[in-house]
């Protein structure tokens, strides 16, 4: 058995730095003791991804185009980037759009007559061709923040509201327009969700559902009109909002066995902390649904430099993995130096910035951290049982589709820790390095 290490940490100037020989255990006692059950399957992975906004593929475009290639490659390149898999996409703008608009603002136009995705064609969907030349699989997650005015209840994107109760069936069919609009573009649809956080009444585009309505959207329409247009294999991913309240939510929607048959999976976000206990629960009750993380970000704007930004990544996904997630999108993947563009100035962080002036690219420390997972743990590999007592350290491990085992630890703390591998009876002593993330590679 061979046992490769890679570490980014704070006080290394060169991320990924491959670790000196890991030995196989002698008699020093070890400050923490890991273990590794490689039979103990949790779910498989199907990968890691972010969010191309408007604002993301805005911000990219502005740069010349080896400078575009070098984030694209930095992205999504199996081998010298992270190896994304997944990218999530608004249908109608959201607040990381340069402005507020949808793909039918023509008030009645029920039989959406003037659907067009133009603004699409502007900057997303050239970004998202360019993107598959790296990920021909890619899979793209679709996540509506408003219907057009029109349809809601405040006559208004922004500000939340709910959908009128007489455009439910004309909302389903916008649904079937975006994906086969796409698909002419070449793009194939691999999932939606049905709502950017249904509880949240935003100042950017919103709009409310009630577990119960969002169970009724699913069963009496999108589901439905999914499968009469020929787009079963679309997935649905229900709630796409935080982990506080998820369970109970979710329960409403999937003990309804006529909804719960179009139901793939869960989306959820960070924003109301930890929780992960809730997606265990879910998971226990409803084996069959998958769990997606569909978005988190720092908010306030940039902050560059910051190691807690990766350090909070790297928790969430840990944390997320060993309670039966099985993808991870993160939000926008470039964002400028203000946090933007944003029309409504929610500002926010991002794994790398651009000065569109200057035209500079800027690597934050979630770049790194996202990688020590997304490298390593490819779509198809199956998260496993592992065990740490040790409340300094946070790990999460994985076997790959070749029988490799992949094991991540992260220590926040400020001192080096000495550990010991226990990886189904093989044991090895390794470091674990203050203020790093550590991935440790056994064939």
């Amino acid at each position: 058995m061979k046992i490769t290490g890679y570490v980014t940490a704070r006080d290394y100037n060169i991320p990924f730095s491959k670790l000196e020989k890991i030995e196989k255990a002698d008699t020093k006692r070890p400050d923490s003791f890991v273990k590794i059950y490689p039979d103990e399957e949790l779910e498989e992975v199907i990968g890691f991804g972010g969010a191309l906004t408007e604002a993301a593929a805005f911000n990219i475009l502005s740069l010349p185009e080896e400078k575009q290639e070098k984030i694209l490659k930095a992205y999504f390149d199996e081998k010298e980037g992270l190896g994304y898999k997944l990218v999530r996409i608004h249908m109608n703008s959201c607040d990381f759009s340069l402005e507020s608009y949808s793909c039918d603002d023509v008030e009645g136009d029920v039989e959406l007559k003037h659907f067009n995705i133009e603004r699409d064609k502007k900057w997303v969907i050239p970004l998202l061709k360019k993107i598959k030349r790296y990920v021909p699989d890619l899979k793209v997650l679709v996540s509506p923040w408003s219907p057009p005015a029109w349809m809601k209840t405040n006559n208004d994107m922004k500000y939340g509201g709910k959908l009128k109760e007489e455009y439910k069936k004309t909302w389903a069919e916008f649904f079937v327009k975006f994906i086969k609009a796409y698909q002419e573009e070449g793009i194939d649809i691999w999932a939606v969700t049905v709502q950017n956080e249904p509880m949240a009444v935003q100042i950017w585009e919103s709009c409310i559902y009630t577990a119960e309505e969002e169970r009724d959207f699913v069963k009496y329409y999108l589901g439905p009109t999914l499968l009469e247009n020929g787009l079963s294999h679309i997935k649905i991913l229900i709630w796409d909002h935080n982990k506080d309240i998820i369970y109970e939510r979710v329960k409403t929607i999937l003990e309804d066995k006529e909804a719960a048959k179009y139901v793939w999976g869960v989306g959820f976000h960070w924003y109301a902390g930890d929780h992960f206990e809730q997606l265990k629960k879910i998971k226990e009750e409803f084996p069959h649904i998958k769990l997606v993380f569909t978005e988190g970000t720092q908010e306030g704007g940039v902050n560059l430099g910051s190691w807690n930004l990766g350090e909070r990544y790297a928790h969430e996904i840990i944390g997320d993995f060993n309670n039966y997630t099985i993808g991870f999108f993160d939000w926008n993947i470039v964002l400028d130096t203000m946090g933007g563009p944003n029309h409504v100035k929610n500002y926010c962080d991002a794994p790398i910035i651009v000065d569109t002036e200057k035209k500079e690219i800027f690597y934050q420390s979630s770049y790194y951290y996202i990688g020590h997972f997304s490298k390593f743990i490819k779509p198809g590999s199956k998260t496993i049982k592992s065990e740490i007592l040790d409340p300094r350290l946070e790990i999460l491990s994985a076997k790959t589709p070749e029988g490799k085992i992949i094991v991540v630890v992260m220590n926040k703390t400020e001192e080096n820790i000495d550990i010991l591998l226990d990886i189904g009876g093989d044991l090895y002593n390794a470091p674990s390095i203050k203020k790093s993330i550590e991935t440790f590679v056994i064939n």
